[in-house]
Protein backbone atom coordinates (compact mmCIF):
# COMPACT_ATOMS: atom_id res chain seq x y z
CA UNK A 1 0.00 0.00 0.00
CA UNK A 2 1.36 3.49 -0.94
CA UNK A 3 1.69 6.47 1.32
CA UNK A 4 -1.32 8.08 2.76
CA UNK A 5 -0.88 12.02 3.20
CA UNK A 6 -1.67 12.81 7.51
CA UNK A 7 -1.38 16.26 6.89
CA UNK A 8 -1.98 18.99 4.32
CA UNK A 9 -1.22 22.75 3.71
CA UNK A 10 -1.97 25.10 1.45
CA UNK A 11 0.12 27.69 -0.68
CA UNK A 12 0.20 29.79 -3.42
CA UNK A 13 2.49 32.34 -5.85
CA UNK A 14 3.02 34.06 -8.80
CA UNK A 15 6.43 34.36 -10.82
CA UNK A 16 7.30 36.95 -13.70
CA UNK A 17 9.87 35.70 -16.30
CA UNK A 18 10.74 35.97 -19.86
CA UNK A 19 10.75 32.55 -20.02
CA UNK A 20 7.71 30.54 -19.60
CA UNK A 21 10.08 28.04 -17.46
CA UNK A 22 11.66 30.47 -15.39
CA UNK A 23 8.61 32.08 -14.14
CA UNK A 24 6.74 29.05 -13.03
CA UNK A 25 9.78 28.40 -11.15
CA UNK A 26 9.65 31.57 -9.66
CA UNK A 27 6.11 30.87 -9.14
CA UNK A 28 6.90 27.73 -7.30
CA UNK A 29 9.79 29.57 -4.98
CA UNK A 30 6.84 32.37 -4.10
CA UNK A 31 5.07 29.28 -3.15
CA UNK A 32 7.72 28.44 -1.04
CA UNK A 33 7.68 24.29 -3.14
CA UNK A 34 10.53 25.04 -5.76
CA UNK A 35 13.07 22.78 -3.82
CA UNK A 36 11.17 19.68 -4.21
CA UNK A 37 10.43 16.93 -6.24
CA UNK A 38 6.81 17.41 -7.19
CA UNK A 39 4.83 15.13 -8.15
CA UNK A 40 1.02 16.02 -8.99
CA UNK A 41 -1.96 13.13 -7.59
CA UNK A 42 -5.36 13.79 -7.99
CA UNK A 43 -8.14 14.88 -5.83
CA UNK A 44 -8.43 12.91 -2.78
CA UNK A 45 -8.38 14.51 0.86
CA UNK A 46 -7.68 11.03 2.82
CA UNK A 47 -9.42 10.18 5.92
CA UNK A 48 -8.31 11.76 9.08
CA UNK A 49 -5.83 14.07 7.09
CA UNK A 50 -5.21 17.68 8.86
CA UNK A 51 -4.91 20.75 7.30
CA UNK A 52 -1.98 22.44 8.82
CA UNK A 53 0.08 26.21 8.13
CA UNK A 54 2.47 25.90 5.48
CA UNK A 55 5.14 26.57 8.30
CA UNK A 56 4.39 23.76 9.82
CA UNK A 57 4.39 21.79 6.73
CA UNK A 58 7.95 22.79 5.50
CA UNK A 59 9.15 22.40 8.47
CA UNK A 60 8.51 18.38 8.33
CA UNK A 61 10.21 18.46 3.99
CA UNK A 62 13.49 18.35 2.66
CA UNK A 63 15.11 19.86 -0.66
CA UNK A 64 14.69 16.79 -3.05
CA UNK A 65 12.27 15.39 -1.39
CA UNK A 66 9.52 13.57 -3.76
CA UNK A 67 6.48 15.63 -2.34
CA UNK A 68 3.00 14.70 -3.79
CA UNK A 69 0.70 17.49 -3.95
CA UNK A 70 -2.77 18.79 -5.90
CA UNK A 71 -1.78 21.17 -8.17
CA UNK A 72 -2.59 23.72 -11.02
CA UNK A 73 -1.19 26.76 -12.39
CA UNK A 74 -1.47 29.07 -15.36
CA UNK A 75 0.33 31.27 -17.33
CA UNK A 76 0.59 34.37 -19.63
CA UNK A 77 2.76 36.21 -21.49
CA UNK A 78 -0.39 38.66 -22.84
CA UNK A 79 -0.16 42.14 -21.19
CA UNK A 80 -3.12 42.95 -18.40
CA UNK A 81 -4.43 39.42 -19.27
CA UNK A 82 -5.64 38.12 -15.89
CA UNK A 83 -5.00 34.39 -15.04
CA UNK A 84 -5.98 32.43 -11.67
CA UNK A 85 -4.97 28.83 -10.66
CA UNK A 86 -6.96 27.71 -7.40
CA UNK A 87 -7.26 24.20 -5.51
CA UNK A 88 -10.41 24.12 -3.52
CA UNK A 89 -11.04 21.61 -0.89
CA UNK A 90 -14.25 19.47 0.73
CA UNK A 91 -13.76 18.14 3.96
CA UNK A 92 -16.66 15.51 5.25
CA UNK A 93 -18.19 15.88 8.62
CA UNK A 94 -16.97 11.81 9.34
CA UNK A 95 -13.13 11.97 9.96
CA UNK A 96 -13.03 8.30 8.45
CA UNK A 97 -14.68 9.22 5.05
CA UNK A 98 -12.72 10.69 2.70
CA UNK A 99 -12.72 14.44 1.07
CA UNK A 100 -12.28 16.19 -1.94
CA UNK A 101 -9.73 18.55 -3.64
CA UNK A 102 -10.09 20.09 -7.16
CA UNK A 103 -7.94 22.22 -9.55
CA UNK A 104 -9.35 25.08 -11.31
CA UNK A 105 -7.64 27.55 -14.15
CA UNK A 106 -8.88 30.41 -15.44
CA UNK A 107 -8.33 33.52 -17.55
CA UNK A 108 -10.52 36.55 -16.34
CA UNK A 109 -11.40 35.28 -13.03
CA UNK A 110 -10.50 37.05 -9.63
CA UNK A 111 -9.75 35.35 -7.00
CA UNK A 112 -12.76 35.04 -5.29
CA UNK A 113 -14.56 33.77 -8.33
CA UNK A 114 -11.61 31.24 -8.97
CA UNK A 115 -11.31 30.29 -5.17
CA UNK A 116 -15.32 30.17 -4.95
CA UNK A 117 -15.66 27.84 -8.39
CA UNK A 118 -13.14 25.44 -6.95
CA UNK A 119 -14.35 25.20 -3.96
CA UNK A 120 -17.82 24.38 -5.55
CA UNK A 121 -16.06 22.02 -7.61
CA UNK A 122 -14.51 19.75 -4.69
CA UNK A 123 -18.30 20.22 -2.37
CA UNK A 124 -20.20 19.03 -5.66
CA UNK A 125 -17.44 15.93 -5.94
CA UNK A 126 -18.19 15.57 -1.89
CA UNK A 127 -21.72 15.97 -1.84
CA UNK A 128 -22.16 13.40 -4.52
CA UNK A 129 -20.01 11.24 -3.14
CA UNK A 130 -22.04 11.00 0.14
CA UNK A 131 -25.42 11.03 -1.64
CA UNK A 132 -26.63 14.45 -0.83
CA UNK A 133 -29.78 15.30 -2.61
CA UNK A 134 -29.54 18.94 -4.77
CA UNK A 135 -30.06 20.64 -7.77
CA UNK A 136 -26.93 21.04 -9.85
CA UNK A 137 -28.74 24.08 -11.27
CA UNK A 138 -29.19 26.29 -7.89
CA UNK A 139 -26.53 28.90 -7.11
CA UNK A 140 -23.23 27.72 -5.78
CA UNK A 141 -24.48 29.98 -2.25
CA UNK A 142 -27.63 27.87 -2.04
CA UNK A 143 -26.02 24.83 -2.37
CA UNK A 144 -23.37 25.63 0.15
CA UNK A 145 -26.18 26.30 2.56
CA UNK A 146 -28.09 22.85 1.88
CA UNK A 147 -24.38 20.73 2.25
CA UNK A 148 -24.32 22.68 5.84
CA UNK A 149 -27.44 21.55 6.91
CA UNK A 150 -26.43 18.03 5.65
CA UNK A 151 -24.39 17.81 8.35
CA UNK A 152 -22.05 15.58 6.00
CA UNK A 153 -19.52 18.75 4.92
CA UNK A 154 -17.92 19.82 7.64
CA UNK A 155 -16.08 22.61 5.80
CA UNK A 156 -14.70 23.93 2.33
CA UNK A 157 -11.63 26.59 1.42
CA UNK A 158 -9.74 27.16 -1.46
CA UNK A 159 -6.47 28.62 -2.02
CA UNK A 160 -5.91 30.65 -5.12
CA UNK A 161 -3.66 32.83 -6.90
CA UNK A 162 -4.47 35.23 -9.36
CA UNK A 163 -1.86 37.96 -11.43
CA UNK A 164 -2.35 40.10 -14.15
CA UNK A 165 -0.08 40.09 -17.61
CA UNK A 166 3.17 42.21 -17.09
CA UNK A 167 2.32 45.12 -18.99
CA UNK A 168 5.74 44.17 -21.05
CA UNK A 169 5.14 41.04 -22.14
CA UNK A 170 6.84 38.70 -19.64
CA UNK A 171 5.64 35.57 -19.07
CA UNK A 172 3.08 35.53 -15.99
CA UNK A 173 2.66 32.02 -13.91
CA UNK A 174 0.35 31.35 -10.93
CA UNK A 175 0.45 28.50 -9.01
CA UNK A 176 -2.08 27.24 -5.95
CA UNK A 177 -0.86 23.64 -4.37
CA UNK A 178 -2.13 21.50 -1.64
CA UNK A 179 1.46 19.95 -0.48
CA UNK A 180 0.94 16.28 1.23
CA UNK A 181 2.93 15.94 4.82
CA UNK A 182 3.88 12.95 7.04
CA UNK A 183 2.93 13.87 10.31
CA UNK A 184 4.38 12.55 13.83
CA UNK A 185 2.38 10.19 15.17
CA UNK A 186 0.40 11.29 17.80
Amino acid sequence: MGPVGKGIFLTKGVGKHSEKLNSFELALRDARIAEFNLVRVSSIFPPGCKVISIQDGLKMLRPGQIVYAVMYDEATNEPHRLVAASVGLAIPADKDQYGYLSEHKSFGQTDQKAGDYAEDLAATMLATALGIDFDPNTSYDERKDLWKLSDKIVRTRNITQSAIGDRNGLWTSVVAAAVFVDLPED
